[in-house]
C-alpha cells in the first residue's frame, strides 16, 4: 500500500477511533509527511531500518526558521509520530516494519526550573490590581500556581467549568484524558474577584482586553503576561506558565506528597514524566532512611 494514502486511514482513525485532539493529529500529519519530504512517495513495505536510518540522518541535519538544526527532542518525536504508524499498520494487517524497530535518540533530561517562596510572592505582587485586566492576571497566576493547569487546559476553562465554593473541577488534559483540579482558597478568591469585575457575560473564564472585542484570552497571551510579570519581579531566569506547574508540583512533594498523587494531579500518563521532579524527592531520601532505617537511628 502507498504510504501516503495509508498515512491519511492512520490520521482519520487517531480522530474517530482514539479521539484525539486536532492539535495531536495535526502534529503527528507534520511529522509523518516529513517522511514523504524525504524519501517521497513510497509504499509501506519500503519503509525498512536503513530507510529510517537515512532519514533520521536527514532529520538530524534539517534546519528550522528558528535554528540550524531539530533539537533531538523534535527528531524523536517525528520517530514517536512513525511508531504509532507502523502499529496501527500491524492492526490493520498492512505489511510493514515492526514498530520497536524504530529506536529513540538518547536524550539529556530536562532541568526543572521552579520558582522557590520569595520569588512567587515577588511574582504575584506586579499586576495593577486597579484594573480589571491586573486582577484577571492575577487571578491567572494564583490559579496556575494553585492548580498546575497546563497554559492550553486554562484558556480553554469556561465560567461554568469552575466550581469555586468546592474549589474543584474536571479538566480535559493531554490524550483526551479528565482529571480533577483542586485549587487554594487564595485562587478562588481572586477568580472570584475578577469575575464580579468582568463587565460581560462572555462564557471563558479568561478573556483579553487588548482589542475593541473581549476575546477568550489565548495560550500566547499568558506566556508573554506570566514572561513580563517575571521581569518586574527581577527574577532573571527563564519563566512561562509551565515554569508554574513545575512550582506547583515541586511545593507538593517538598511538603510530602508522593510522586504518584503528583503524576495523577499534573495528568501525567506515565510516571516517568514525573520522574523529573527527582531534584525534589532526592534530597529527601537521607532524611527518610535517617528517620526510619532502625541501623540509622
Amino acid at each position: 500500500m502507498l504510504y501516503s494514502k495509508t498515512k491519511t486511514e492512520f490520521l482519520e482513525y487517531l480522530e474517530l477511533e482514539q479521539n484525539r485532539s486536532q492539535k495531536t493529529i495535526e502534529n503527528y500529519d507534520h511529522y509523518l509527511t516529513r517522511l514523504v519530504d524525504f524519501a517521497g512517495e513510497i509504499k509501506v513495505s519500503d519503509i525498512d531500518v536503513e530507510l529510517i536510518r537515512k532519514w533520521r540522518l536527514w532529520l538530524n541535519r534539517l534546519g528550522t526558521n528558528t535554528s540550524d538544526e531539530l533539537s533531538k527532542t523534535t527528531q524523536n518525536y517525528h520517530l514517536i509520530a512513525l511508531r504509532s504508524f507502523l502499529k496501527y499498520c500491524a492492526k490493520r494487517d498492512i505489511a510493514a516494519l515492526s514498530a520497536d524497530k524504530v529506536e529513540l535518540a538518547r536524550t539529556r533530561r530536562k532541568q526543572v526550573t521552579f520558582l522557590n517562596e520569595d520569588e512567587l510572592a515577588r511574582i504575584f505582587a506586579q499586576p495593577d490590581l486597579s484594573a480589571t485586566a491586573g486582577v484577571r492576571d492575577r487571578a491567572i497566576l494564583e490559579l496556575l500556581f494553585s492548580s498546575g493547569l497546563r497554559v492550553s487546559e486554562l484558556v480553554g476553562l469556561n465560567r461554568d467549568h469552575v466550581n469555586l465554593k468546592r474549589r474543584e473541577f474536571m479538566v480535559r488534559g493531554k490524550g483526551q484524558k479528565d482529571r480533577p483540579i483542586f485549587i487554594s482558597p487564595e485562587a478562588a478568591k481572586w477568580i472570584d474577584h475578577y469575575l464580579k469585575k468582568r463587565q460581560d457575560n462572555m462564557p471563558p473564564l479568561f478573556v483579553n482586553y487588548s482589542g475593541k472585542v473581549a476575546n477568550r484570552l489565548t495560550a500566547r497571551s499568558v506566556q508573554r503576561l506570566v514572561a513580563r510579570y517575571a521581569r518586574l519581579a527581577g527574577i532573571t531566569k527563564h519563566v512561562s506558565p509551565h515554569t508554574l506547574r513545575h512550582s506547583f508540583a515541586t511545593d507538593l512533594l517538598m511538603n510530602g506528597a508522593d510522586l504518584r498523587s503528583v503524576q495523577a494531579m499534573l495528568g501525567h500518563s506515565n510516571i516517568a514524566t514525573t520522574q523529573i521532579y527527582t531534584h525534589v524527592t532526592d534530597p529527601h531520601l537521607r532524611a527518610v532512611h535517617e528517620k526510619f532505617h532502625r541501623h540509622a537511628q
